[in-house]
Formats: C-alpha cells, sequence, structure tokens
C-alpha cells in the first residue's frame, strides 16, 4: 500500500464507519468505503443507510458533518 491504496483502489479516509452526511442527496449514512466506480478510475464515496438498505455513491466532496468517535463503552463501564 505504497500510495494509499489497496488492489481494489480503495483509498483511506479518516471517516470510514461513520455516519456522514450526503449533500448531494441530503441523506445521512454510513461511509464504507472511498473506490472508484467500475467503469472510472475516480474515487468516490460508497455509502449505506445505518439500519441497513441499498448502498449509494456520491462524491467525495458532497460528504459533511461525521458523527463524533465514540468509545466502545460508555465511561464507568468495564
Amino acid at each position: 500500500m505504497a500510495s494509499g491504496t489497496d488492489a481494489l483502489l480503495h483509498r483511506r479516509h479518516p471517516w470510514i464507519g461513520r455516519a456522514v452526511l450526503d449533500n448531494e442527496t441530503g441523506r445521512r449514512g454510513i461511509l464504507r468505503a472511498v473506490a472508484p466506480l467500475p467503469e472510472s478510475t475516480r474515487p468516490v464515496a460508497w455509502l449505506r443507510p445505518s439500519g441497513g438498505g441499498r448502498e449509494w455513491t456520491t462524491s467525495l466532496g458532497a460528504l459533511s458533518d461525521p458523527a463524533p468517535i465514540t468509545p466502545p463503552h460508555p465511561p464507568g463501564t468495564p
């Protein structure tokens, strides 16, 4: 991964796994990956609804408002 990509042309992004706003559609979804569509080399954001459902793509510039990173357990619990 010398250039920050893998064999599937996935790219790293600090918001992967977090809920984000897609400003192109107005929908919120979980950022699953940053990778090109099969017919392109330009990377796009791959999102899915937080409750499950059909995945969609949007431009990277359309992403905003990432959910905060939270610890796996509330403070003070084992």
